[in-house]
């Protein structure tokens, strides 16, 4: 019988295993990282730049919603996108209104997409960029696989009023207060057609399969999306704002 003493394990290094650990981590997130990079379509990927020729994807809300306070960067996009715009003066609230209708990090569209019409609306570059993808995205291919032609122009009502929701004394600041919202009215087609929510929306033929098409379009750009489905003050145009309030109706 041998007298030397059993030998012992060697003692564990919690904080040698949990390096180990971490590192294998770090490398499974590394090659999980590099192969959706590498096979998933960008707009569904949220670290991959948004991109105006990008088709709508799960990632497109949440890249508009990290470029709400970058001044340059929602220029960059649209620029590289073709895009051409014109910065409009920051301005003050000069009303009596209580001091929401201020004016900021706002433009104009000078091309690069369908025209707006009455031309040249002051728009707040969130606001510019959502319009442009969904008319590149949505409303341009909508117009040609179910009307069968090129859009010409988006007819509005207006994009700024110094304003609240409803026009009322009371109540919250409208969007159309800062120029963070578009109503959209109609669709003139490049074969003279018009397409009109307030004519059209009930429509069960091509015309109003096209409008509730570039309505649930414009539900994946902007926030909130209303129309003739929301409240009789909605049943001639579609309001679409980057406010606070997601809604969809």
């Amino acid at each position: 019988m041998s007298d030397q003493p059993p030998e012992t394990p060697p003692r564990s290094n919690p904080l040698a295993d949990l390096l180990a650990q971490l590192a294998l981590w770090a490398t499974a997130a590394g090659v999980v990282f590099l192969v959706l990079n590498s096979t998933v379509a960008p707009q569904h990927l949220p670290w991959r730049p948004l991109r105006v020729d990008d088709p709508l994807g799960s990632a497109t809300g949440l890249k508009l919603m990290r470029l709400e306070g970058d001044r340059e960067a929602c220029r960059t996009v649209l620029a590289g996108g073709g895009v051409r715009t014109a910065d409009r003066p920051d301005r003050p609230d000069d009303r009596d209104q209580g001091g929401f209708c201020a004016l900021e990090n706002v433009l104009t569209l000078r091309g690069g997409t369908t025209p707006l019409r009455p031309a040249g609306p002051v728009l707040t570059c969130p606001v510019a960029l959502s319009f442009a993808i969904w008319e590149r995205q949505v409303v341009q291919p909508a117009a040609r696989g179910i009307l069968g032609s090129e859009l010409a122009s988006v007819e509005h009502y207006g994009t700024y009023a110094c304003r609240r929701v409803g026009g009322g004394e009371g109540g919250r600041p409208s969007e159309h207060a800062t120029a963070n919202a578009l109503d959209v009215a109609g669709f003139r087609l490049r074969n003279g057609r018009r397409i009109t929510v307030a004519s059209d929306w009930a429509d069960e033929g091509p015309e109003g399969r096209f409008l509730r098409a570039v309505r649930d379009g414009a539900c994946e750009t902007f926030e909130t999306v209303l129309g003739p489905e929301y409240n009789a003050a909605h049943r001639d145009h579609f309001h679409l704002d980057r406010g606070p309030y997601r809604v969809c109706r």
